[in-house]
């Protein structure tokens, strides 16, 4: 497969998928989330791969989330429309829990919103000392489709979600959302030694732990957990409340990037 949206590569025994739409802030659109499906299986299937680092082209975004432009046009109160929508931006995302082998997000700059509940699918986060995150969505009233970060921050996310704030690399790293914290001319070059030696360890040994771990999380009802959580995201994005009638009629009038400025313009005067 030829990608447009993505960029594959290999050094040893570490491939590399990078999200290559730096002009959008690697927003995730339907033609990049395909791309990804077959990028990441071809790793997986891989015999020589055995570590998959994920990350973003230009610097500023590992990416932003979902590529807002194309829900544009599906009806708020169309369950059955959001449903097909959302349990995709799902399935993607579990792409990389599923996978076999260790996957690590390689975070530069913001990493919000879907971006974000994707790179806490990853078994790993690094990130550069500039990398932003936040549920941005919660602040137009959206769900979050995937949601993993109770189970990464336990009862702190509470706050995250709530308020839609965004949190600094250094704070993510204390809440426990990031491993580790690198100066941003080093991290790529430290994500590719520390994926170097992960795979040194025997392929077996990389994916029987990684199976055994994700076995404990679904035994404890990550799985289900999860999956529930679809139906939330589906409910809230199929009702009108005040605020994302306020958020979409500008998001029509004057375009998603001047309507999330307003959006956050907002919060600024408690911030």
């Amino acid at each position: 497969m030829d990608y447009k949206l993505l960029q594959y590569e290999t050094d040893e025994r570490v491939a590399t998928i990078t999200f290559n739409n730096p002009d959008r802030y690697n927003a995730f659109n339907s033609s990049m989330k395909n791309e990804f499906r077959n990028a990441i299986s071809k790793a997986d299937q891989d015999e020589d791969i055995r570590v998959i680092i994920v990350t973003g082209a230009g610097g500023k975004a590992f990416s932003t989330g979902y590529d807002l432009t194309e829900a544009i046009d599906i009806p708020r109160q169309s369950p059955i429309a959001w449903r097909r929508r959302i349990t995709d931006d799902f399935e993607f995302t579990y792409t990389v829990w599923a996978c076999s082998k260790p996957v690590i997000a390689q975070i530069e700059g913001y990493c919000l919103a879907g971006a974000l509940e994707f790179a806490q699918m990853c078994d790993i986060r690094y990130c550069s000392e500039d990398s932003q995150f936040g549920v941005v969505e919660s602040r137009f009233s959206g769900g979050v489709v995937t949601l993993a970060m109770p189970w990464i921050m336990g009862a702190r996310c509470r706050e995250l979600i709530y308020t839609g704030d965004m949190i600094a690399a250094n704070e993510a790293k204390e809440m426990g959302l990031v491993n580790r914290v690198f100066p941003k001319d080093r991290l790529r070059i430290e994500t590719m030694n520390l994926a170097k030696r992960m795979s040194l360890i025997a392929m077996a040994c990389l994916q029987g732990n990684k199976r055994a771990i994700n076995q404990t999380y679904d035994i404890m009802g990550f799985r289900a957990a999860t999956a529930n959580g679809i139906e939330t995201c589906v409910l809230l994005e199929a009702i009108d409340s005040p605020e994302y009638k306020d958020f979409d009629l500008l998001r029509r009038k004057i375009g998603v990037k001047e309507a999330l400025k307003w959006r956050d313009s907002q919060f600024k005067k408690y911030e």
